[in-house]
């Protein structure tokens, strides 16, 4: 009974009305984002579907990557998931349309997000990207906010937090959404002493 309640509520979309309230008054001041992989379980893996179930062959074997926005205070406020072997530039535009507003001054990523198309992006909303150029770039970090980036932090701890939930730290669900939702779920048991 519990399970099919659950499942009713990921359909009707209810998780993600509940994340969107929850969220609501987030300190959009700075905005970390990043990518973790999560390893499948392999009875997650095991069925064949005809849909994108967001899990992915990478190195460690399958594998599904939680892609995540934290606001200035910690706290996650938008999830994203793909397969394993997605990297993390592919949905940086994502993440920062769906959370970027007027109030944002700077958005901050890794070096992995060094792209000239997600600097448009974040450019393009008027704010700041802090995002050090690779290594091997011909560009310098002379400009870089280092005191920002090194609190990049918030988005690491936010990973670790949300991996304290066992179902979130190890994918046991064979459907995108069911686990999306439990990740959802987890994001909102964050939120809860702050409300």
């Amino acid at each position: 009974r519990i399970y099919h309640q659950y499942r009713y509520w990921r359909k009707t979309g209810k998780w993600q009305k509940l994340m969107k309230i929850v969220t609501a008054n987030y300190d959009s001041e700075w905005l970390f984002i990043d990518g973790s992989v999560v390893k499948a379980h392999q009875h997650s893996s095991g069925a064949a579907s005809h849909l994108d179930e967001a899990i992915g062959k990478s190195v460690a074997g399958n594998s599904s990557k939680l892609h995540l926005v934290v606001d200035a205070c910690g706290n996650p406020i938008h999830i994203e998931l793909t397969g394993g072997q997605v990297h993390d530039a592919k949905m940086a535009k994502t993440l920062i349309d769906s959370t970027i507003n007027n109030q944002t001054k700077a958005v901050i990523a890794d070096r992995g997000y060094d792209s000239s198309d997600i600097r448009e992006c974040i450019f393009k909303h008027c704010a700041e990207s802090v995002i050090p150029v690779k290594s091997n770039s011909k560009s310098c970090n002379d400009t870089l906010d280092w005191y920002l980036y090194r609190c990049r932090h918030l988005v690491e701890n936010a990973f670790a937090r949300l991996k304290h939930f066992r179902g979130i730290a190890t994918r046991y669900d064979k459907l995108k959404d069911s686990y999306a939702a439990a990740v959802m779920l987890a994001c909102v048991f964050i939120w809860l002493p702050l409300i």
